[in-house]
């Protein structure tokens, strides 16, 4: 989970250009240019449907009303606002938001049919199924300690996605997607090179991509896979999380749930009814 959040907010500064003299190799992750996205919120979201027992429908609806300029796509836009049916997209926004569920069902099988609940209240393509089931799986095998190479083979074979081009040949030719079979290939080949959490997100940033949504899931995984992400986890939501709203009062809303385990959610449950 927080992954994540981390990758979609290192992400954020580079969505849609880079500074002049950019080196992805040094590139500082975490700065003042940097915030928390749609993806987060979204991811968030999923993780607050599943502790709850709340639809995820319900959940994004919740999540994206209360934060409504986070940066999401014009036709989840127009899904929040107008209670719209699902828009057959095979948009990204179905796999950043589901890899947080690979964290919490003990199978395979149990993770691929939660991911698919969450991506078809939006995201009804199946590619869009497709990749938050990819996201979600891909956590799932981090965690339960697969090695590289089988998570590799296990990801090609189930979801067809090829993982075979490395990311020296992917950088010249890359280029910015927002769907998910456009996106779901990149971001594993960034965790299958990396050697570390933060080398995972410095090889998302030496691409030209959707960063943050890629870093978003590329981080999700990572962090599943080498148990830590090397930075003050803590620090940093707190940085980025909580966000005055009036003199001496902040909202902690996002923060709250981003860090909330099943046993301390009852006073977080309580303040929304």
């Amino acid at each position: 989970m927080l992954g994540s959040i981390l990758g979609d907010i290192a992400g954020s500064r580079f969505e849609f250009s880079r500074p002049t003299g950019f080196n992805w190799r040094t590139e500082p992750l975490f700065t003042t240019g940097c915030r928390y996205t749609d993806d987060s919120v979204m991811s968030i979201a999923s993780k607050y449907a599943i502790l709850t027992g709340r639809s995820f429908e319900s959940a994004y609806r919740l999540f994206g009303r209360r934060y409504p300029h986070a940066g999401y796509g014009a036709m989840f836009q127009d899904w929040l606002a107008t209670g719209s049916r699902p828009y057959r997209s095979c948009g990204n926004g179905s796999a950043m938001r589901a890899g947080v569920i690979g964290e919490y069902f003990d199978t395979l099988e149990a993770v691929e049919e939660k991911a698919a609940e969450s991506a078809v209240c939006t995201h009804n393509h199946p590619q869009g199924i497709l990749g938050a089931q990819a996201a979600a799986a891909g956590v799932f095998l981090a965690r339960s300690g697969f090695d590289k190479k089988e998570i590799r083979k296990t990801v090609q074979k189930r979801y067809g996605y090829n993982l075979r081009l490395p990311l020296a040949l992917r950088r010249p030719r890359s280029q910015i997607s927002l769907t998910c079979q456009g996106t779901m290939p990149l971001a594993f080949t960034c965790f299958l090179e990396s050697t570390d959490f933060e080398s995972c997100i410095r090889n998302v940033f030496s691409c030209l991509c959707d960063t943050d949504t890629v870093g978003c899931i590329a981080g999700a995984i990572a962090e599943a896979y080498y148990h830590k992400t090397g930075f003050d986890n803590d620090q940093i939501l707190r940085q980025y999380l909580i966000k005055p709203v009036a003199v001496g009062q902040t909202d902690t809303f996002l923060y709250d749930w981003a860090t909330a385990s099943a046993d301390s959610i009852q006073p977080l449950k309580e303040e929304l009814s």
